[in-house]
């Protein structure tokens, strides 16, 4: 009966260890799921956007189209370790309503494990709440909009350019430091992007800002032209220009100053700088003088012609967006900002979570991107949700934008 008892207890024990094992190894593999967020697999990352590939921002689409290129490049090189990007960019029109109905068929239908580089103030607006209540990361949105900064009450979604009161800051410290008896008109779209640009503006002017500022006109989206705002501009007795437009009203007021023979001080905000976007529609020579606030180089800046980074973006464009020109901004923009995403899923190894996903963005540190201006870095902490803080004024000499003066931030 001992050997028997005891034969009976060796085969429970081992019965026992392979039983252990066996939920061992199933719990490992449990774990490994867990750390996969949606559109997450062995293979594949699938991530979406909205873009205005039509509508009165239509221009603005290559930045899109730029993205899906760098990411083609990625899945080429092996993707983000072993994984592909699948990536999902659906068109909004620049239209807040189409921009929660697209957004909603990403999260719900495609599920996508994050939403990447939406373009627009008013469209990213339309869905900060609810995709912060989702917990969905909204990541490097193309909006300068302040309120993209707030990881109290919005930690889910975070922006990536100088917000637009930085921006506007700039300006008004130029204007206060070299013009300090400027008469300025403002051209403003009528929405939370033109009224950030606008509150940055004032409150870098300070006290100053009731006394320098002679006009105030807004446009909206739908309007057909700013023809009438820009003579109103002129007739103030304005010598200084912010014009807070988008690109297809940016090449109109651009044009229709110009056409009048008005000639204040121009600073175009950064988001209409592309020339082939806005200056090369506005003309050329209607655009000499202009001055904006660069934080990334310019392709068709002869100073970088020899710059390792711009050679290799060079060789990038040729090779998967032929069709893109050189002049436009946004390709250039949309190659950055794809680096940043890539390296945002790279920092995440295996743990693909949305909550790991979010962590990896909001702490980076010392970031490079190849076509950042030489000093900027990227930032982020899980307090500070600005990952660009500083840019430099470029003013435009008839073939590019010639930066000029030092770094300039908050």
């Amino acid at each position: 009966m001992e050997p028997s008892a005891y034969s009976m207890s060796r085969r429970h024990l081992v019965a026992l260890g392979f039983a252990v094992a066996y939920c061992a190894l199933n719990s490992t593999s449990l774990l490994a799921e867990t750390r996969y967020g949606p559109g997450v697999t062995d293979r594949e990352i699938k991530i979406g956007q909205t873009m205005p590939y039509s509508g009165p921002l239509s221009s603005a689409g290559s930045i899109g189209r730029a993205e899906a290129a760098y990411f083609r490049k990625v899945n080429d090189d092996g993707g983000i370790n072993g994984r592909k990007i699948n990536f999902i960019s659906l068109d909004d029109g620049y239209s807040p309503p189409k921009t929660v109905e697209q957004t909603r068929r990403l999260i719900e239908q495609d599920n996508v494990l994050l939403l990447f580089g939406s373009l627009g103030t008013p469209t990213n607006s339309a869905i900060h709440k609810q995709v912060n209540a989702k917990k969905v990361p909204h990541l490097f949105l193309v909006s300068g909009a302040t309120k993209w900064g707030d990881p109290h009450n919005f930690p889910w979604t975070i922006g990536f350019q100088p917000t637009y009161q930085i921006e506007a800051g700039i300006y008004a410290k130029y204007i206060l430091q070299n013009h300090p008896n400027a008469r300025i008109g403002v051209l403003y779209q009528n929405d939370d992007y033109g009224k950030d640009f606008l509150k940055g503006v004032k409150d870098g002017l300070g006290d100053r800002a009731s006394k320098m500022i002679t006009a105030e006109v807004t446009y909206e989206v739908t309007d057909p032209t700013v023809d009438s705002q820009i003579i109103t501009l002129k007739g103030s007795g304005a010598d200084t220009f912010i014009d807070i437009a988008t690109p297809k009203f940016a090449a109109q007021a651009i044009r229709k100053a110009y056409d009048l023979g008005w000639q204040p001080l121009h600073f175009l905000n950064s988001i209409s700088s592309p020339i082939g976007a806005v200056l090369q529609p506005a003309g050329m020579e209607k655009s000499v003088g202009l001055i904006t606030a660069l934080y990334a180089k310019d392709a068709t800046d002869p100073q970088w012609q020899n710059d390792p980074d711009m050679i290799e973006f060079l060789a990038w464009r040729k090779k998967y967006l032929p069709e893109g020109d050189l002049a436009d901004g946004g390709i250039s923009y949309g190659y950055n900002v794809a680096h940043l995403m890539v390296q945002v899923l790279r920092q995440c190894g295996d743990d693909l979570t949305r909550d790991n996903v979010m962590k990896q963005a909001t702490s980076l540190n010392d970031v490079g991107l190849p076509l950042l201006l030489p000093g900027i870095k990227i930032n982020t902490t899980s307090t500070d949700y600005f990952p660009i803080k500083q840019s430099r004024l470029a003013r435009f000499n008839g073939t590019y934008w010639a930066p000029f003066g030092d770094l300039i931030g908050p």
